[in-house]
This record gives structure tokens, sequence and C-alpha cells, in this order.
């Protein structure tokens, strides 16, 4: 099997090449870091539900719609990225959808081993060090073969990640800076440097060897460049980034597998409530409400807050309610069945 070893390529090259090679039949391991910034959408998502289209177009950051699935991310030159295009009768290419990740992300996982950051892998897509998520996969299937893509985080910008996403106020994107920095790390933040990236490529290489059987280094057949020149034209354009996908009442993004930042509202008789909340492996880790209702005294609004962090959202109505016993609280029209109700999160 062939390795493609492109260096830092323009950004459309960057996600076109791999949508191009099984089209043309070939297989193969791409490797290569974006030049320039852009924002890459997964399949199934709506652009103008997930980002902020405006921003980025004042800006100059591209948005780009992939052909595999998982949430929006921010991607630049400081992302190696490695692209598997496997027929899907290839032996590392079966079995479930997790038997494929945990197989085809082991040589990412001992390619950080190697470099001195002990990472893990973490179902069903994630690789992880410390607890925070280190490389971020997909996978899909096009055109008879599997397609693999992550990558290697050498930095990250969480600024810019948290500013391009359309979130619906300031304090979800504070929220949501906040989590992306506590749950997301770097080989700079692991380590204090970063390797070169041609000695992180062979290191990379050795261990997809290990999957894949030798791995010969090849020019990109040009047949590959001419196909994603052909899909350039549909994949740049307003029908193909625009269309719709699942629309959600309820407002989340996904730090790493696990742990969502989530907006939620609930009208209740007294007035709406608002939450802004953190969750870690279906457990409240922080929780920011919020509305036009009524709750005396006011100031233990922000006690109740306190209390719920580390709640099960199941077990939030039973805790609220001795809450309200405990404060003598006062909420017209609002009860504690109804602050349960705008916790109830999916696990």
């Amino acid at each position: 099997m062939n390795v493609y070893d492109l260096g830092h390529v323009p950004w459309l090259d960057s996600q076109l090449l791999y949508h191009a090679l099984p089209r043309v039949g070939e297989a193969g391991l791409i490797l290569l870091a974006p030049a320039t910034p852009y924002v890459c959408i997964g399949y199934h998502q709506d652009a103008a539900q997930e980002v902020d289209l405006n921003f980025c177009r004042e800006q100059g950051i591209p948005v780009f719609r992939r052909g595999v699935g998982g949430g929006a991310v921010y991607l630049d030159g400081q992302q190696l990225f490695y692209q598997l295009v496997l027929p899907l009768e290839h032996p590392a290419a079966q079995g479930d959808k997790e038997t494929i990740y945990r197989r085809l992300l082991a040589p990412v996982v001992r390619t950080y081993q190697a470099i001195g950051i002990p990472a893990e892998y973490k179902p069903i897509n994630d690789i992880v060090a410390g607890g925070r998520k280190i490389s971020g996969n997909g996978a899909g299937e096009i055109a008879g073969h599997l397609v693999l893509v992550g990558n290697l985080i050498l930095d990250f910008d969480h600024a810019m990640m948290s500013r391009v996403l359309r979130v619906p106020d300031e304090k979800f994107r504070d929220k949501l800076f906040k989590t992306l920095s506590e749950n997301l790390t770097t080989i700079r933040r692991e380590l204090g440097h970063v390797p070169p990236e041609d000695e992180l490529k062979a290191v990379l290489v050795r261990e997809f060897e290990s999957v894949l059987g030798p791995l010969q280094p090849a020019e990109l057949p040009a047949e590959v460049r001419a196909k994603a020149r052909e899909l350039e034209l549909r994949m740049t354009g307003a029908d193909w980034l625009m269309r719709r996908g699942k629309r959600s009442r309820e407002r989340g993004v996904k730090v790493q597998a696990g742990v969502n930042v989530i907006e939620r509202a609930h009208k209740a008789p007294g007035g709406l409530i608002r939450a802004v909340l953190v969750v870690r492996e279906g457990r409240i880790v922080d929780a920011d409400l919020s509305g036009d209702f009524f709750f005396y005294p006011a100031e233990k609004l922000a006690d109740l807050q306190q209390a719920l962090a580390g709640l099960h959202p199941e077990d939030a109505e039973a805790a609220i309610a001795e809450f309200y016993a405990a404060h003598a609280i006062e909420s017209p029209g609002v009860t504690p069945a109804d602050f349960a109700q705008v916790l109830q999160v999916p696990a």
C-alpha cells in the first residue's frame, strides 16, 4: 500500500484528496496539513446552525462540509492529518465501528506514546492523554472504501475554535472556551515543545505498518488530483454546504467523548428557564441557570447551581426539592420539576 506524504497543502486539498482517492479505486495513507485555516463540518450537520458563517466570512475563514460524519472543527497547520483509505474487503476494515476504530487508532496511540505522551484510546473515536482529548477522528464509507480521517494535534487555537462556532450567547461561548481549554490538549502542552513533523510522520508510518503491512512512499496519482478538481465544483457550492442537516431544539458542542457543552430551555408557568451545562460522562459538571422567572432569595440561585455539580440529571429533581426545603426557596410558577426538566440531557 502507498503512503502519500504531501506536506502542507492548500486547505481545500486537505479535504478533497481523501474524497477523491477512493473514487478512482485507490487505497492508501495520506499525510498532510492545511497551509491555511478553515472550518470543517460533518456530513449530517446544518452549517447555519453549527457555524457563525458571518464571522467566518468577515475573517476570510472558509467553511467546508466533508463527506463523513462528526462535528464542526477549526483546522489549521498545527494539526497533522492522517487520512486512511481502505477497500471495504480489507482485513483491517472488518468488524463493527468500535472494533475498526480501536484497531486503526492503535497506531496513533502508539505514536503518541513513542514521543513520551501517555495516550490511550477512548471509545468510540477519541484518543486522550491525562483525560484530555489529543486526537479527533471520524470514519465513513466512500465509493466502496472505508475512510478514516484524524489528526495529531501539535497545537490548537482554543479561542478561535470557540469563536467560529455559532452559539446562543457569550455566556455559552465562555463556557465552551473554558471546557475546550480544560478538555482538549496538544503535543506542545504535554511535552513543552513540538517534535519535527518529519519525525512524527516517520513514527506514524511505522506504527500504521504494524496494522496495514508495508507502506511505500509514492507520488499521488494525477487522476486523484483530477478527480479532486472535479469534486471541487460540487463540494464548494452553496447547495452542498447549506444542505439542511437535522436541527435540534437544544444547542450542544461535543468537546470529547463524554464531555459536552449544552444549552437547553424550558417554559414553565412562571417563566422561561435556560441552562448552559457542562456534562461529563452523564454527570453535570457545571450549570449556569438564567431566565425570566422569580427566585427568592435571589442570591441562592448561585448556591443551587453549585449544588447541581456532580449529579446525574435523573437525580436532579430530588436534589433540587431538598435544596428548596433547606433554604425556604420560593419561585412562583416554577417548581423543582421545572428546573429538573431543563437539566435532562443525554447521558
